[in-house]
């Protein structure tokens, strides 16, 4: 199973894929976020839409396969820490709902708290220039986001028994 997860904020979405085997996130990229939670979601789709472009030329396939690269979306649905809805939250469904509309696939909604912070401790220990860490913050958020959603998987799938 390929994912990929999506940090949308009111300024940057941030982007994460999974490896093909749907075990380990990487933040992937960047992208200026749009007015409405309808046009993010172009926004995003375009950039689904060249990452599979690209791993077809990398893999040679035919150019005319319709092969999906992702089988599933993740994004980060903002919550208070008590679990009750931030002022995003509403935004953050309707752009799940325009995605999933856009691309056919199926989109999960992946609790973000504390992601950003996570994102943030983990960026500093590599790069002292905050400068430098807020420029991948977004896409970093995003795979701590799209790594808890595969962890998830990977239990239930543990205690499934397959």
């Amino acid at each position: 199973m390929r994912a990929m997860g999506v940090d949308l904020g009111t300024r940057r979405i941030g982007l994460a894929v999974s490896d093909p085997s749907g075990t380990l996130a990487r933040p992937w990229k960047t992208l200026p976020a749009a007015a409405t939670p309808a046009a993010c979601a172009e926004t995003v789709a375009a950039a689904l839409e060249a990452f599979a472009e690209a791993s077809r030329r990398a893999e040679n396939e035919d150019a005319d396969a319709n092969a999906g690269v992702f089988d599933v979306m993740v994004v980060g649905l903002p919550q208070r820490l008590g679990g009750g809805p931030t002022h995003l939250t509403e935004q953050v469904r309707a752009f799940a709902a325009a995605l999933s509309a856009r691309t056919g696939l199926v989109v999960h909604l992946q609790d973000e708290r504390l992601s950003s912070h996570e994102a943030e401790a983990r960026l500093s220990v590599r790069e002292r220039d905050w400068r430098k860490r807020k420029a991948k913050l977004d896409a970093a958020a995003a795979a701590v986001i799209l790594q808890d959603f595969l962890d998830a998987c990977a239990a239930r799938a543990s205690l499934a028994g397959g």
